[in-house]
């Protein structure tokens, strides 16, 4: 079967809670790709509550799965958020990852593509997301869909606050 001939048998849909086992395994697969695995795997709260998030109407986090012949071979989590460079929502595509055995078959092009449908009925004009450098087959197709932009991400991880230090005013 050609690329062509199998991109046309992909389905991409909103995760179903029926659908559970089978994002569950490919979420495994997303975060094992990212070292969190064995001992650094994120704990089950982190996922459980991840999951709940895509079926509680008040979150802006959202999912989609791509299906192939019936079987789900995708996922793409992404979220909408304000900024203060557009007066409308921005959607930043979060997780992103097709099944290894799925891959160059159109599955990653098909969940991106129905992302941005999602942003633009939402109101959004840009969809960006991140990936590892060492990517090098996930930016192959992020070049093709989108405009490196030369940033450069920090992340800092913070110290929980005790409770009774929390959602005080700023001095």
């Amino acid at each position: 079967m050609s690329q062509s001939d199998a991109a046309t048998t992909v389905v991409v849909r909103e995760v179903q809670p029926h659908d559970f086992e089978a994002w569950l395994s490919l979420w495994d697969g997303y975060n094992a790709f990212y070292g969190r695995a064995g001992a650094t795997e994120l704990a089950k709260e982190i996922t459980q509550k991840t999951w709940e998030r895509f079926f509680n109407p008040i979150e802006p986090v959202f999912a989609l799965v791509a299906e192939d012949a019936g079987e789900v071979v995708g996922l793409a989590h992404y979220i909408f958020h304000r900024s203060t460079t557009r007066l409308g929502p921005v959607c930043y595509l979060q997780d992103l990852f097709t099944a290894p055995t799925r891959r160059q078959l159109g599955v990653g092009k098909a969940l991106i593509s129905s992302v941005y449908r999602q942003a633009m009925l939402a109101g959004s004009d840009r969809v960006y997301w991140q990936t590892q450098s060492t990517n090098e087959a996930g930016r192959a197709l992020y070049d093709k869909l989108a405009k490196h932009s030369g940033f450069i991400v920090y992340s800092h991880e913070l110290q929980p606050l005790a409770p009774d230090e929390r959602m005080r005013p700023v001095d």
